[in-house]
């Protein structure tokens, strides 16, 4: 059990998590993501990483466990780098923004 979070306490993860690839097992890879419940979205990207991933979860326990043991575990998958979201100012997950906070 993670230190700090107690049975009951939990609140939901979202996380954008970069992943390193071997680049002949690109397509592959992308496949199992997409396979995974917890991998809401899945992009084939340029620059640093070859793939970025919105994953959400339950829990940091469940978020760790869907990275140590089913990520991680992708044929192909060479290392990644996660980041929690803290909060949303735009997109599908935001929290609608009112007309009188826009005014300020």
């Amino acid at each position: 059990m993670t230190v700090g979070i107690e049975s009951g306490n939990e609140k939901p993860v979202t996380a954008i998590v970069d992943i390193f690839v071997d680049t002949t097992k690109v397509e592959e890879v992308v496949r199992e993501l997409c396979l995974l419940d917890a991998v809401e979205e899945a992009y084939e990207v340029t620059g640093e990483f070859d793939i970025a991933t919105v994953v959400s979860s339950k829990s940091i326990e469940e978020f760790r466990d869907t990275l140590k043991n089913k990520i991680m575990k992708i044929p192909g998958v060479k290392s990644v780098v996660s980041s929690i979201v803290l909060s949303t100012a735009k997109g599908p997950r935001a929290e609608p923004v009112s007309l009188e906070s826009r005014k300020r």
